[in-house]
C-alpha cells in the first residue's frame, strides 16, 4: 500500500504544479523551536516547490534485474523549459508581493537538469527587475536554513528538493503541525492541506494539532477565493488562541495550557466569532 501514489495522481490530474509552503514562526512559539530564539525570531519564508514534474514523475522508473542477476532501482529527473518557466513565474510574482528577494535552489554543479533550471530562472529575471535573484546549491541551502534562516524571503526549487527543504523549514517554526500549504494550477484553483500529511499513529486520540489545517483554509480564502479579509480574520484568531496560552502537545511549553485537537479547534472558532 502506497497512499502517496494517490496524492501524486491528484496533483498531476488537476495540474497543481505550484506548491506554496510558508514557514512562519509565531512569536508565541519561539521557545518551541529547537534553534535559539535570536536565530528564528521573526522567521517568515515562502518556499515555492514545483509539484508535478521532476524525479517523482519522470519516466522511465522502476526496478530491473541486470544480466548478472543483481536488481537495480532507477528513476529519471527531467524538467522541460516550460515547466521551469511556469513555476519560476509563480515564484517571482510571489516575491513581488513580499520582500522582492528570490533564491533559486538547484544542484547545477552536478545535474544537467538543474543547470537548465538555473538558466531559465536567470532568463526570467529580466521580466522582474525589482526582484533580487540569487542561486544556491541544495546542500548549502539545507545548511543555511539551519544556520541563518532569516536570510531567505522566497525560495523556489524542484519537486524533490522542495519536499525536503520545506519539511526542514517547518521544524524551524517549532512544529510541522503549524504549517499550511497551497497547491495551485495556472488559474489559482487548488488543493489546500497541512504540509505534514496524515498521522495514522495518533488518529482518534484527540492529540493532533489542527492549526495547520485551519491555516490552510485561510490560504484557500486568500489565494483561490480572493477573500483576503476573511483569511486575515482566521489567522488573527489563531494568534489570539496562542496568546491565550493554549497549546497542543507538539507545541507545548512551560506555563502553557495543553489542550486536545477538539479544544484547540473550538478555541479558534470562539475567537473567530468574537471578531465578527
Amino acid at each position: 500500500m502506497r497512499p502517496e501514489k494517490g496524492l501524486l495522481g491528484i496533483r498531476a490530474g488537476l495540474e497543481l504544479f505550484a506548491n506554496l509552503r510558508p514557514a512562519i514562526l509565531y512569536p508565541q512559539l519561539a521557545d518551541a523551536s529547537t534553534l535559539k530564539p535570536e536565530v528564528v525570531s521573526g522567521l517568515d519564508i515562502m518556499i515555492v516547490r514545483e509539484l508535478t514534474g521532476g524525479i517523482y514523475f519522470g519516466q522511465p522508473r522502476g526496478v530491473r534485474t541486470l544480466e548478472n542477476g543483481e536488481r537495480q532501482g532507477f528513476n529519471t529527473l527531467v524538467y522541460s523549459e516550460s515547466e521551469i518557466e511556469r513555476i519560476g513565474r509563480v515564484a517571482f510574482e510571489t516575491a513581488m508581493k513580499r520582500d522582492k528577494r528570490l533564491c533559486s535552489v538547484d544542484k547545477a554543479n552536478v545535474l544537467e537538469c538543474t543547470e537548465l533550471w538555473r538558466e531559465v530562472m536567470i532568463g526570467l529575471a529580466a521580466d522582474y527587475p525589482e526582484v533580487e535573484l540569487s542561486h544556491m546549491y541544495v546542500d548549502n541551502a539545507a545548511m543555511q536554513l539551519v544556520r541563518a534562516p532569516k536570510q531567505f524571503d522566497v525560495m523556489v526549487t524542484t519537486n524533490m528538493f522542495g519536499d525536503i527543504l520545506s519539511d526542514a523549514a517547518a521544524m524551524l517554526t517549532g512544529s510541522i503541525g503549524m504549517l499550511p500549504s497551497a497547491s495551485l494550477d495556472i488559474n489559482s484553483k487548488g488543493m489546500y492541506e497541512p504540509i505534514h500529511g496524515s498521522a495514522p499513529d495518533i488518529a482518534g486520540k484527540n492529540v493532533a494539532n489542527p492549526l495547520a489545517t485551519i491555516l490552510s483554509l485561510a490560504m484557500m480564502l486568500r489565494y483561490s477565493l480572493n477573500q483576503a479579509d476573511m483569511a486575515d480574520r482566521i489567522e488573527q484568531a489563531v494568534n489570539v488562541v496562542l496568546d491565550q496560552g493554549l497549546r497542543t502537545a507538539d507545541i507545548m511549553s512551560a506555563g502553557a495550557s495543553e489542550v486536545g485537537t477538539a479544544e484547540m479547534g473550538d478555541a479558534v472558532v470562539s475567537a473567530l466569532q468574537k471578531s465578527s
